[in-house]
């Protein structure tokens, strides 16, 4: 007698298939989403976060571009022979700063413009001496005779050309709160290390507003924030009672820290004697304002600025000594940054199931 199959045998075997394959698809993604929480749990933010030059170079010689070579910093011979100003790029109180040539690879050139601000410009140049690291601009040479420094050019410009840049077609899939919110993280990283570094613990004092401070850090082509002008890098030293001043003229607005504005009301006339210094804290003061701006308004933005919020009103206490420092706010960052990358990765393993 002939043998028939039963249909329901054969639907049997299929559902069965099809629930392997389910449970398979499940034990997939969820071993991805363990392998990223792993991955993301271990970022240690290497070499973007470390303040070793980038270039491995001894002191006192750099290396840019595609350069084999460690290559001494330019001496003055050097810079009036085989560099070439091209056109003015830029030009502040103390300098004028220029666009140049040096075989072939494009510098800035930057020339003291008032001599009765040489106190300011040699200090700027020390500092750039001193503060090499991948946190700060690349000195390429100077020259005192001639009162010039030669750095690494960087066509993005300044934070100040930040929205322009990203409206270029080419950089438009850039513009996102990931890579926003890591130009705030290298902000911050950068601020940690002038309050750690070498020379002591160190205060931006060209900050009086945002524009101000946009303009003291430079856009790297691979979307990295740097220091570029430190001509006003007064230290702090709380161990002997050293505090600071940011000039000696009245400072208002209200973007900068409290304890800068005059405490003696409008009825007293402004007397530097008078005014109280103070330290690094005005720094921390002013970090959730240019951190705001750097976010701009893209999707996912609002939600960073949710996450950020206590860490931003500790930053913003009234009382000096009650804020956090750089150190405790840049970890504070990497925390949220990582909690949201993981958060992203959960996300689109649901939509993949």
């Amino acid at each position: 007698m002939e043998r028939r199959h039963h249909p329901f045998n054969s639907r049997g075997g299929s559902w069965n298939c099809l629930l392997l394959l389910f449970f398979l698809l499940i034990f997939t993604a969820v071993i991805i989403n363990f392998l990223l929480y792993v991955y993301l749990d271990q970022i240690h933010w290497p070499s973007r976060y470390s303040s070793v030059d980038p270039s491995n170079c001894p002191h006192g010689s750099f290396r840019m571009g595609k350069m084999k070579n460690c290559n001494p910093w330019l001496s003055c011979d050097m810079i009036r022979k085989e560099v070439h100003k091209i056109k003015l790029v830029g030009e502040g109180a103390i300098k004028k700063v220029y666009l140049a040539e040096w075989k072939e690879m494009k510098v800035a050139l930057s020339q003291l413009t008032q001599p009765e601000l040489l106190d300011d410009f040699a200090h700027g140049l020390q500092m750039l001496k001193t503060l090499q690291s991948r946190h700060v601009v690349t000195l390429l040479g100077y020259c005192d005779e001639d009162h010039t420094i030669l750095t690494e050019y960087h066509p993005f410009g300044s934070l100040r050309d930040l929205d322009k840049t990203f409206a270029l077609p080419k950089y438009q899939s850039l513009n996102t709160w990931q890579t926003r919110f890591r130009l705030a993280i290298d902000y911050v990283s950068v601020i940690n290390y002038l309050q750690s570094s070498p020379l002591g613990l160190l205060v931006m004092c060209d900050s009086n507003d945002l524009t101000k401070v946009l303009s003291q850090y430079l856009l790297t082509s691979d979307f990295q924030v740097i220091a570029n002008d430190l001509d006003a890098l007064p230290a702090v030293d709380k161990d002997r009672g050293v505090l600071i001043k940011c000039g000696h003229r009245e400072i208002t607005g209200d973007f900068v820290a409290p304890e800068q504005l005059w405490p003696h009301g409008s009825d007293v006339e402004f007397s530097d004697d008078l005014m109280p210094a103070y330290d690094e804290k005005t720094d921390i003061w002013k970090i959730p304002a240019v951190t705001d701006h750097l976010l701009g308004h893209v999707a996912g933005s609002d939600l960073v600025r949710f996450h950020l919020f206590d860490i931003h009103a500790e930053c913003n206490k009234k009382n000096p000594s009650e804020r956090p420092s750089a150190q405790i706010v840049l970890e504070s960052y990497r925390r949220i940054y990582t909690l949201l990358m993981k958060d992203m990765a959960i996300s689109e393993t649901r939509k993949m199931l």
